[in-house]
């Protein structure tokens, strides 16, 4: 699963590039004295004369989607063998539509959402005047979308991958989710051998420092959400004296654990699922009952009977039955925008009459695949790539059972799902480069952490802990629903960020409430 969805006012264009972060997350970086060997020849120190002629390359602009304009930066496959392979990474950017102060590189999430279509969709991801003042700028992450991406399964294996049971119930079913995980990395590894071992947010993190320079930016302007959070604060621990505007909206903590991740994310769906649940019984006919706790129970009973019961499907070429995998994936989808609860209310209503249209229509959105079965992009195939790089899983079954039966205690919704959620890291081919690392991004400009109270995929209490951890920070809160809060939210968060992005003053207070 993702974290992060778009508001239902904004383009399909929108809603394709705002999929963020997975339900299994990772956060960790190498370590930061590698970050001497990818400083731009305006920097105090001249890089490598293997990494200059990266560093040097200038961006070969020609015109691409509705006004933008596209080029390709060349970077190193692998940064420690810089003379070796290279590829190409995609980059749009819409010009600044007023008096040009530079550019804001922008990232939606994932890992695995294209920046590329993310800034193609500039003008509701930021506000007039932040449109007015910046060039907007987006690339597709190395392994995502345009640039070289991992696509491991076709689309039919891959409906059988996100439609699967992600609750095994005995043994037999626990091991045979492992088996799939493995064989899920075998087929990226035979599908991406050179690349496989080399798109960690380590090495992205990188290609966003050329990508500084190529633009010819002295210090990096950076929005970025959901897991573009952790890359963020991953370049933010390389290049601290790089570090321009940076916003950090719906933070992903790089010094936490995988178990943590996911426990936290459980907590963070239960919370969101709640809150929906308090809004559908106040709103009236309600068919989850008639208090928050009946809805909860409900939910957690209608996922057990389609676990046992599939619920026919009539509008998916390929898909026929909704399968406890796909509800899950329906039901979170709307978690990331309190605009979709209207719609989520429908499928519920629709399922419980034995009709698994609306809520197969709401999984379809969430992993960005239409009804004939085309997946739009490669993102829940190249999030696991990131993902197992970046945290190392374990490959024993015994520490999922663990966090099933502890995640259920605070979580008994989403609990049993999210403890499996890092068993495809398990036995990944390629071992982990990364694992959590505290950062303090010491020496760097002033960074804007966001965070929204009842987040289902980012808890607010992530954003909180990373403003902690930075040594020059600032939190703005909002307490509100969904995903995210900049351009969704209200007018105290978008007024305090445009100002740090168009003045570059940050909230007097530590933590601004809006």
């Amino acid at each position: 699963m993702k974290t992060s969805r778009a508001t239902t006012a904004t383009p399909k264009s929108v809603l394709a590039a705002v999929a963020a972060t997975a339900l299994v997350l990772s956060g960790c970086n190498g370590s930061g004295d590698e970050a001497d060997q990818s400083v731009d020849p305006k920097a105090t120190k001249a890089p490598s004369k293997s990494l200059a002629k990266f560093y040097d390359q200038k961006l070969s602009w020609t015109d691409c989607e509705e006004g933008a304009q596209c080029a390709q930066l060349e970077v190193p496959i692998d940064y420690s063998q810089p003379s070796g392979g290279t590829l190409k990474v995609a980059v749009l950017k819409r010009k600044a539509t007023g008096q040009r102060r530079g550019s804001l590189v922008v990232n939606p999430g994932g890992p695995g959402g294209s920046g590329v279509d993310y800034a193609a969709a500039a003008d509701f991801i930021v506000s007039r005047d932040v449109r007015k003042a910046y060039d907007v700028v987006g690339f597709d992450p190395r392994g995502v979308q345009r640039s070289a991406p991992i696509v491991c399964y076709d689309a039919p294996k891959m409906d059988g991958q996100l439609g699967g049971d992600p609750t095994p119930d005995d043994s037999t079913e626990q091991n045979a989710m492992m088996k799939s995980g493995r064989d899920f990395g075998s087929a990226c590894k035979k599908k991406a051998p050179e690349l496989i071992g080399h798109v960690s947010t380590v090495e992205a993190a990188k290609d966003m420092d050329v990508l500084r320079a190529a633009l010819g930016s002295s210090k990096l302007d950076y929005l970025g959400k959901s897991y573009g959070t952790f890359l963020g604060a991953t370049y933010a621990d390389l290049f601290p004296k790089k570090v321009g505007r940076f916003v950090l909206d719906g933070v992903v903590p790089p010094d936490i654990t995988n178990s943590q991740v996911n426990q936290g994310q459980a907590d963070g769906f239960e919370r969101a699922t709640k809150a929906y649940v308090k809004d559908c019984v106040d709103s009236g006919d309600c068919p989850l009952g008639g208090s928050e706790k009946e809805g909860m129970k409900r939910i957690r009973d209608f996922l057990k009977e389609v676990d046992a019961k599939p619920i026919p499907v009539t509008n998916d070429e390929r898909v026929k039955k909704l399968t406890e995998g796909w509800a899950s994936s329906g039901i979170a989808a709307a978690m990331y925008d309190q605009g979709m609860w209207g719609s989520l209310t429908k499928a519920f209503k629709s399922a419980f009459a034995g009709n698994g249209n609306d809520l197969m229509a709401l999984a379809n959105s969430y992993s960005e695949r239409d009804s004939e079965g085309n997946y739009s992009s490669n993102i829940m195939q190249v999030i696991s790539a990131v993902n197992c790089l970046d945290r190392q899983g374990s490959p024993d079954v015994a520490d999922y059972r663990k966090d099933q039966a502890n995640f259920t205690k605070t979580a008994p919704t989403w609990g049993p799902l999210l403890a499996w959620g890092g068993a495809v890291c398990g036995e990944w081919p390629v071992k982990a480069t990364g694992k959590p690392k505290k950062i303090t991004a010491q020496g760097s400009s002033p960074i804007l952490v966001i965070g929204t109270t009842r987040d289902p995929a980012t808890p607010y209490e992530w954003s909180v802990r990373l403003n902690n951890m930075l040594d020059n920070s600032r939190l703005i809160s909002w307490d509100g629903d969904g995903h995210t809060a900049y351009m969704r939210s209200n007018k105290c968060v978008d007024g305090a960020t445009d100002k740090y992005l168009l003045e570059g003053k940050v909230p007097d207070k530590k933590d601004t409430k809006c």
